[in-house]
């Protein structure tokens, strides 16, 4: 049964005032409620998106350059430049995915408000210009192809659901939810289900909640271990996390040994064919505890916190964003150091890629979605004061992705289906196959893969050229014997500007 974003949203509302009646702190410590001042408030949302943007922008050089290490002191990571902000959205505006995709949700929720349908969410995000890859490609190509949320996320569906996708998307969730980490988690059901599911969709969660509670906690621990009861005990994510937590009391003066922990237990990829016996890992869990290792670490100085993010490695751009957007909800615009929001005066008024949003654009519709949330859930907005009723955090659903499968092999080839009939011998129980159309991106073609396994047809895969809708994987299967088969391709409708390969075969089997 489905449930309706309205319906959470009620629901949650409703439990808020229930137990906001018998004392004035939850066990936790968590204020039952909490007043601003209208500029304290936008302050704060101010911080998020200004903290986001700083971070990006600090670890654009180094993005997936320093994979299955850190990123050692001897490296200078340059910061200081006047321009630097406006520099990177000028010449690589691609870099600010990190905002830009956040900001196609919130433009659906300015415009059709915020029982905006999940439907016109995903149609938004799936026909926006900017180019994709990994979960959100995949569940793009879903999407346009009739495979609607949540189906477009779920792992069956969508081989890279356990990827950072949602995690560097779900800032809105939290910024339009303060002090209410179950409705930011409603809201990260509905939009992280586009394009993730299992751990992909906990880092989103987890995202949010720590943004959420950053407007209510000046302590960075309580905020990293609080978020942390959205995730239910059980999964793989939560474990990870904790495990950072854990590490960062034992080695409090020392972030290379939480580092190092979390390489030893977690930097390996389980259904990612991607990463997939490679150093790249582009999963939500190890990423999130970069994220982590950064706010912990860093302990509440700025610079620091993205610095340490940023020296984790592998998705280096992304993660001190989280990390600088959540710490910069915490201090507020106001008290986040000149030498970091300088450079972002300079571009607040500039556009985004992809959107007509600026961030100055972002700070008024952020704060008027706030507003909304806050009234739907008891609270109060006034003309000088908004009295936000908090929530203590409760755990969403368990689900995890790849549930009863590990890692086979991955197997490296360079096979042209134009040249005829292609197999793969394949022996695990689930297979993805890697490859792509190369050649005339703008052909307007469209191969036509048929699939057999041994002699049985089993699917036609329609593979676009066209960069922006393409498939990102050949094929997948998650429901092979485990016995050894062969999967045949015959492309269909060969032409001479195009060519399909077939470069990867990832192998799963059951544990």
């Amino acid at each position: 049964m489905h449930i309706s974003f309205k319906t959470c949203m009620t629901v949650f509302a409703l439990a808020a005032a229930l137990f906001s009646s018998c004392s004035d702190k939850y066990e936790s410590g968590l204020p039952k409620q909490m007043t601003f001042s209208r500029e304290e408030l936008m302050d704060k949302i101010k911080g998020g998106w200004a903290g986001q943007t700083i971070g990006v922008s600090y670890g654009a050089p180094t993005e997936f350059v320093y994979r299955g290490c850190y990123i050692p002191d001897s490296v200078d990571i340059s910061w200081g430049d006047p321009n630097y902000i406006k520099s990177w959205m000028e010449k690589f505006p691609g870099l600010y995915d990190d905002i830009y995709m956040d900001l196609t949700f919130v433009d659906v929720f300015d415009r059709l408000g915020i029982d905006a349908p999940v439907d016109s969410l995903a149609s938004a995000f799936a026909h926006a210009g900017y180019n994709l890859w990994e979960a959100n490609q995949t569940a793009r190509y879903n999407i346009l192809n009739g495979v609607m949320p949540p189906a477009s996320g779920y792992w069956k569906n969508n081989p890279h659901a356990d990827d950072i996708d949602f995690q560097i998307e779900a800032d809105f969730a939290g910024l339009m939810s303060p002090g209410m980490p179950n409705t930011a988690a409603v809201i990260c059901d509905s939009v992280g289900h586009i394009m993730n599911y299992g751990d992909g969709w906990y880092g989103g969660v987890y995202m949010a909640a720590m943004y959420s509670l950053a407007f209510v906690s000046d302590s960075v621990e309580f905020v990293v271990t609080e978020a942390l009861k959205c995730i239910p005990e059980g999964s793989r994510y939560r474990s990870c996390i904790s495990d950072v937590i854990a590490a960062y009391h034992e080695y409090p003066d020392d972030w290379k040994k939480a580092w190092q922990r979390c390489a030893d237990n977690w930097d390996k990829t389980l259904g990612c064919p991607t990463g997939a016996y490679e150093p790249y890992n582009i999963d939500a869990a190890l990423n999130s505890a970069y994220v982590v290792i950064g706010l912990l670490y860093g302990n509440g100085d700025f610079g620091k916190t993205i610095e340490i993010a940023t020296r984790c490695g592998q998705d280096s751009d992304c993660n001190p964003a989280s990390a600088g957007g959540i710490l910069g909800t915490m201090l507020g615009y106001s008290n986040i150091p000149a030498e970091w929001i300088a450079p972002l005066k300079e571009a607040e008024d500039m556009a985004f890629a992809f959107t007509t949003i600026s961030l100055n654009d972002t700070y008024r519709m952020g704060f008027e979605q706030a507003l909304q949330v806050i009234g739907r859930n008891g609270g109060k907005a006034g003309d000088d004061e908004i009295t936000v009723k908090c929530q203590e955090p409760a755990p969403v659903r368990l689900e995890q992705s790849f549930e009863g499968l590990k890692p086979l092999r991955r197997s490296s080839y360079a096979l042209s289906l134009n040249d005829g009939v292609v197999e793969v011998p394949v022996e695990g129980n689930a297979v993805v196959v890697m490859g792509g159309v190369d050649g005339n991106a703008e052909s307007g073609y469209v191969a036509e893969v048929e699939v057999r396994i041994d002699d049985e047809p089993v699917e036609i895969v329609k593979m676009p050229a066209d960069f922006a809708t393409r498939k990102y994987d050949v094929y997948w299967n998650y429901g092979l014997d485990g016995k050894p088969h062969k999967l045949k391709f015959t492309l269909m409708n060969p032409n001479e500007e195009n060519t399909v390969v077939i470069r990867y075969v990832f192998e799963q089997v059951a544990e």
